[in-house]
């Protein structure tokens, strides 16, 4: 059984933060405990009865949370499927919205050495977890914010990713990538200005990788002319947008006449959350802007919606 005081702080964390409106109130105090005892959540109950030093700690970081710190500040890390990522001030935090889309990535059939490019990848989480299930892939990440691609680097540190510094809007980036690419992946910005967004994300989550113009999508839009001149023929796009602008993300993709089978997809929540496409079998186009190459710094790019809020 959990330490009695253990058991008695963690159901007063509880109250502090529903009081404070963090909707996940139980489980953030939870965590928040077994990370300060170096254990696990689910093993709260057979730590032995931490010190005062312990909860010392332990009130500062419910203290922070109820001012709406993310959770994942806290504790330096984020989960997102099989991985445990880095994050901190300056970076997207991965969502749980956006596993919907690397579980439909990893269900497609690629080559047995692919290419593939995430695309504002802010801590490299698309780009890691796909390199994992791909051992043999080239893998590209590319952010264009200094932090984001810190900590995108740190995480990559141990697999063969290349995590690259670019703009993912300017035409013509790495075009000698033009017909040679399997996959595209992005969870770029794309929430409108003036949404309502909860404390953690509008205080805490950089703009730059929140909002994607009025629509939302000024960054999609790029991105979906890059990977029509980067696929091969029959090569992937899987896209993460707002669940307000599928259609207009739909249409985006469509409007190109270099895609087929375009298919709004929808997140564990049921909500709209991203698009994929399958390239043309007409080869690769040169498209406005693409000719001479763009050379990126040796680094990755950014982030996220209204559900680019944390859970």
């Amino acid at each position: 059984m959990t330490a009695r005081r253990l058991r008695q702080a963690i159901e007063v964390a509880t109250v502090a933060l529903a009081e404070a409106g963090v909707a996940s109130a139980r489980v953030d105090a939870e965590l928040l405990a077994a990370h300060l005892a170096g254990s696990d959540r689910g093993r709260l109950a057979t730590i032995a009865e931490p010190d005062a030093e312990f909860f010392r700690r332990y009130d500062e970081a419910i203290t922070a949370r109820a001012r709406r710190i993310p959770l994942q500040h806290l504790t330096g890390s984020a989960a997102f499927g099989p991985l445990d990522l880095a994050v901190g001030p300056g970076v997207f935090i991965p969502r749980p919205e956006t596993e919907a889309l690397l579980e439909w990535a990893l269900a497609q059939r690629l080559p047995e050495h692919p290419v593939i490019v995430d695309l504002c990848t802010g801590s490299g989480a698309l780009a890691i977890a796909l390199a994992a299930h791909w051992p043999k892939a080239r893998v590209i990440a590319i952010d264009d914010d200094p932090v984001a691609l810190d900590y995108a680097r740190r995480n990559a540190e141990s697999t063969s990713v290349e995590v690259l510094g670019a703009d993912v809007t300017t035409p013509g980036l790495l075009s000698e990538l033009t017909g040679t690419v399997d996959l595209v992946v992005s969870n770029p910005p794309y929430i409108p200005l003036g949404a309502d967004l909860e404390p953690e994300v509008a205080e805490h989550d950089p703009e730059h990788a929140l909002f994607g113009g009025a629509d939302g999508m000024a960054v999609i839009a790029p991105i979906v002319e890059l990977a029509g001149g980067w696929l091969r023929p029959s090569g992937l796009l899987a896209v993460e947008h707002d669940d307000t602008t599928s259609p207009q993300t739909v249409e985006t993709v469509t409007a190109t006449k270099l895609f087929e089978t375009v298919t709004p997809h929808r997140d564990l929540a049921g909500r709209p959350r991203f698009v994929t496409a399958r390239r043309t079998a007409d080869g690769p186009a040169r498209l406005a802007g693409v000719g001479a190459a763009v050379l990126p710094e040796t680094a990755g790019s950014r982030g996220r919606h209204n559900t680019k809020e944390p859970a």
